[in-house]
């Protein structure tokens, strides 16, 4: 707390001390990752406060943590009691939309599902698609390089980021990126910036491209003995270029079926397709998935039928969460490994006696295991943190990666090493000291 009363006058504003109110902006929701409530929030308005408050915190070495709207699900806006959390969510403006030039500029607190809503106006859309769209902000989208379902079409939030402005360390206000469609004029330090969960400095506004938005998208939807049928078939249905393609694992589909029966009892894996051009090649969709020993299947173009298909896949997470303590995991895999991952898992499920449902985004092979086990069982919650750090290292002697959307934070830096260099640690901690010499972003985040 000694710093508060010093920053309050260099800033000419007051923070939050409150601990009870600094808890709440103090994590994310990951489970199991640590946190204490920190010693001050600023409800940050404009780059400007942002700028004097990290050069404030950066001369005395105060640990600033960055945080939107708390969404994230690997205890990267997590804080410590020597910290100054800065919160963007009072940073909500869409500042400006450009639909003959395609690009919208926004800060960083801004809803995801909001500025689509406002683009929509102008017969456009902001394509990425995290699950948490209806409250994750763009800043946190790009903080963590967010996914969602539409990626094996679209891909990832850097696929639609033109420009940013950040403010460093320091202080000091950068720009990097152009709001045109190409540049190539300089180094691309803005995708350095994607996806470093605020490490190396706080992004305040954001040059988003927006694009025409495309027909409400035809489903189909197919269910298989197993998951080794349907991932097969998934591999071969990336052909008619879906704008989502989703597998669920026999397990999740019990915990559904236990809340809202929908009719899958005998159903081993479930695959749900979404084109948003080229329906007339539903009927070849269902053939493929024929050939790969599909049960039952359907394709249609009606928009409420929709609605009604991929409501399985809606309540995959909520039906798993209802069954006990859950820890949502997030791997990346080659999609041709996607079987032998879940069979792997299964494996591991039963070495440590905990369900463990998988659930994911087939069409880009990032997956999303979910382990549950009994509230207040502390036995069972040490066996759920040994399984998610087993299943990561599935996924990396798979070819896979730590992390396909959620990020790194707190709770998997011990893993990355297993699959970069030495050189790129150290190439990277090279540029976290560049750009955060006094070593106040986030500390203790995203880096080995």
């Amino acid at each position: 707390m000694s710093f508060v009363p010093d920053l309050e006058a260099y800033l000419g504003l007051s923070l939050i001390t409150d601990p009870d109110i600094t808890a709440t902006y103090s994590k994310d929701q990951a489970p199991f990752a640590p946190s204490a409530p920190a010693a001050a929030v600023l409800l940050a308005r404009s780059t400007e406060e942002i700028s004097k408050a990290l050069a404030f915190c950066s001369e005395r070495k105060i640990p600033v943590v960055t945080r939107g709207a708390g969404s994230g699900l690997s205890g990267g806006a997590n804080a410590d009691a020597n910290s100054l959390v800065i919160s963007l969510e009072k940073m909500n403006n869409i500042i400006e939309i450009d639909p003959a030039n395609q690009w919208a500029l926004v800060q960083a607190g801004v809803i995801n599902l909001d500025l689509d809503t406002a683009v929509k106006e102008f017969g456009m859309t902001y394509l990425p698609d995290p699950a948490s769209r209806d409250w994750s902000t763009i800043g946190g989208n790009v903080a963590t390089n967010a996914g969602g379902m539409c990626c094996v079409k679209y891909g990832v939030t850097s696929h639609h980021i033109r420009a940013l402005k950040v403010v460093l360390s320091t202080g000091e206000v950068i720009e990097v990126g152009k709001a045109t469609k190409k540049f190539v004029t300089t180094l691309d330090l803005m995708h350095l910036f994607i996806g470093s969960e605020g490490t190396l400095g706080i992004v305040t506004e954001i040059t988003v491209n927006i694009v025409p938005r495309p027909k409400s998208p035809a489903t189909l939807i197919a269910t298989f003995p197993n998951i080794t049928q349907a991932a097969s078939a998934s591999t071969e249905l990336l052909k008619y270029r879906p704008s989502m393609l989703e597998i669920i694992d026999q397990t999740t589909l019990k915990a559904v079926e236990q809340w809202h029966p929908l009719g899958f009892e005998v159903a081993g894996s479930i695959l749900l397709m979404q084109l948003d051009e080229n329906f007339e090649l539903g009927d070849a969709a269902i053939a493929t998935c024929q050939l790969h020993g599909m049960i039952d299947g359907m394709f249609t173009t009606d928009a409420s039928e929709a609605a009604d298909l991929i409501r399985v896949r809606k309540l995959a997470y909520p039906a798993l969460e209802r069954l006990g303590a859950s820890l949502l995991d997030d791997v990346g895999l080659p999609v041709t490994k996607i079987a032998g991952f879940v069979g792997l898992v299964e494996q591991l499920a039963i070495k440590y006696q905990l369900t463990i449902g998988i659930f994911g985004h087939a069409g880009d092979g990032n997956m999303h295991p979910t382990i549950v086990h009994d509230h207040g069982d502390l036995e069972g919650e040490k066996r759920a943190k040994l399984a998610f750090s087993e299943i990561v290292k599935i996924a990396q002697s798979l070819g896979g990666t730590a992390s396909g959307e959620h990020g790194i934070g707190s709770i998997k830096r011990s893993l990355v090493t297993d699959e970069i260099s030495k050189s790129v640690v150290e190439i990277q901690r090279g540029i976290k000291k560049l750009l955060d010499p006094a070593g106040i972003l986030n500390p203790g985040k995203k880096l080995p």
